[in-house]
């Protein structure tokens, strides 16, 4: 069972609002601020605790207590004069951890100046991940890693089938890693795969590599 953290999300449109309640789904105490009331309304039921107030306001900020949370997630949309001047007062607050939703990487590149420990642009995420899953159908998910790297999690290509791991050679021929595979009729789990493992129509393969080079993997 994972440790229960504390964490609050500010602005709760649709981004954060999903972010408030899967976190609260996920067993963590959660507190939710906005200054719409309805909004506040909205979420009392999916967190700890729904506070309507400004969190432009440093005085309000350091009143809730944030120095203690485990991170503080800024969701306040397009308003991203606000946002920069939060991730300020946060920073001074001493927030260990602040996630901050960008509108473009000008807006990021002024976060991560004034605080923010991660920027993320959820949009341009889910962008990339929609594009990555047509261009790649065998592709069940794609994180990016830094700019020239991934880690994926995908369904094996036909001709991966009844092979092992030694005869496919991804390392050595693509410079890719299989660091995990998943059977989804057993739930085994295995991480660090024997080189002798014979990949089966079952198996889910956890690869990280270049994305260039994992694409070139499956599509050999």
């Amino acid at each position: 069972m994972p440790k229960k953290k504390k964490f609050c999300v500010i602005g709760l449109g649709n981004f954060g609002f999903h972010v408030a309640s899967t976190l609260y789904d996920q067993g963590h105490e959660v507190m939710a601020i906005d200054s719409e009331k309805e909004k506040v309304q909205a979420v009392k039921d999916n967190c700890s605790y729904a506070i309507l107030g400004d969190a432009a306001s440093k005085d309000f900020l350091d009143a809730q207590g944030l120095s203690e949370m485990d991170a503080v997630i800024l969701a306040t949309g397009e308003r991203s004069h606000l946002s920069t001047l939060m991730t300020l007062y946060l920073k001074e607050l001493k927030v260990p951890r602040i996630i901050v939703k960008a509108i473009d990487d000008d807006h990021g590149r002024i976060l991560e100046k004034v605080g923010a420990t991660e920027v993320i642009y959820p949009e341009k995420d889910m962008a990339r991940r929609i594009a990555h899953s047509l261009s790649s159908p065998n592709l069940l998910e794609f994180i990016p890693l830094a700019e020239d790297y991934s880690l994926s999690e995908t369904a094996p290509p036909r001709h991966f089938i009844g092979k092992t791991l030694i005869d496919l050679d991804l390392r050595q021929r693509f410079h890719v890693t299989v660091i995990a595979i998943k059977d989804v009729i057993t739930d085994q789990f295995i991480v660090a795969p024997q080189p002798m493992h014979t990949i089966k129509d079952s198996d889910v393969l956890v690869l990280i590599g270049k994305t260039e080079d994992v694409k070139k993997a499956l599509n050999s």
